[in-house]
């Protein structure tokens, strides 16, 4: 076994009663949910109690997911896993941002809530929506979205592609799909997230930036915006994540170049593992979101680091 990297889940995998049980068991998660509930009160309750409608709102979904991500990702430091990089899906790289040391947890954490807020009013103010291109290769999948007047916006992996726009271009998207043999399919999205159509928010979040000190990342942290790893420029790719294209594909292999083969998803589903393992089958792919899969996750790399030691 390599470098371990923790990647952190994004917006769409957040469900009823997620990190109730890390809570219950882990300090260190416990911690991460008491922080974000004495900033934000009610994201605990959200969290573990919350409907489904209640927490696909942008301006809750991010709060509540970041506090999942970041919880079980300490509760993962807690239990002696070193990770040596990390990367988050979209919303995951703000989480990231607090694990790798750019931000503290409470600014982090502060940022998250600010940036939902202007991705909501910005989806209200330009109706978009988004869908995940499926079975075209990805110069396909973009000849589509410049016929349908669409923008490109998540590689996820080979074979899709997930592209953002104005709803009835989206609609126009998913015929282009079909008849070029693939399938478009419409997520369940407030607005076009990662597209020139989110450039109000990208700009708020410029300015909400000026309050915050960043400081060098204490381990490598792979930005969406260019899939390497961050410098001195971080609060310039936190601006303008929302509106360019998660480079996610990429980013995974150049982790890969860069001497990582173990990766661990930390949070809500697991739409980064089924990702990562479509990337490449030579990788180990673990995930965390509860107790027993953080027992599952810690118990292969402390094997391994036995073996060796």
């Amino acid at each position: 076994m390599g470098q371990i990297a923790i990647v952190f889940a994004g917006q769409g995998a957040q469900h009823p009663g997620m990190g109730k049980e890390l809570y219950d068991v882990s300090p260190a998660a416990r911690s991460v949910f008491e922080m974000a509930e004495r900033i934000r009160p009610g994201t605990l309750r959200q969290c573990f109690e919350g409907t489904k409608r209640e927490l696909s709102q942008t301006v809750n979904t991010q709060p509540c997911v970041f506090a999942v991500d970041l919880a079980c990702a300490e509760a993962l430091r807690e239990a002696g896993v070193d990770a040596r990089g990390a990367a988050g899906f979209s919303l995951g790289e703000i989480a990231a941002l607090a694990f790798t040391g750019i931000l503290s947890a409470q600014d982090a954490f502060r940022l998250v809530c600010r940036r939902a807020e202007l991705m909501e009013r910005c989806s209200h103010q330009k109706a978009g929506a988004m869908a995940a291109i499926l079975g075209l290769q990805t110069q396909q999948a973009e000849q589509i979205c410049r016929q349908a007047g669409v923008w490109p916006v998540n590689y996820n992996c080979p074979g899709q592609v997930v592209a953002a726009g104005e709803t009835e271009s989206i609609a126009s998207l998913r015929a282009l799909a079909a008849k070029e043999g693939g399938r478009a399919v419409r997520l369940a999205v407030s607005g076009a997230f990662h597209s020139p159509l989110m450039q109000e928010a990208s700009d708020g979040l410029a300015k909400e930036l000026n309050r915050y000190v960043l400081a060098l990342p204490a381990l490598p942290l792979y930005s969406n915006v260019t899939a390497q790893p961050y410098g001195t420029d971080a609060a310039d790719f936190i601006a303008r994540q929302v509106i360019s294209p998660v480079l996610w594909q990429k980013t995974i292999e150049n982790m890969m170049k860069d001497g990582f083969d173990t990766f661990v998803e930390v949070g809500p589903g697991t739409t980064l593992s089924g990702l990562i393992r479509r990337i490449s089958q030579k990788v180990n792919v673990l995930h965390i979101e509860d107790p027993a899969g953080l027992a599952d996750a810690v118990r292969p790399i402390e094997e391994e680091n036995h073996a060796q030691g």
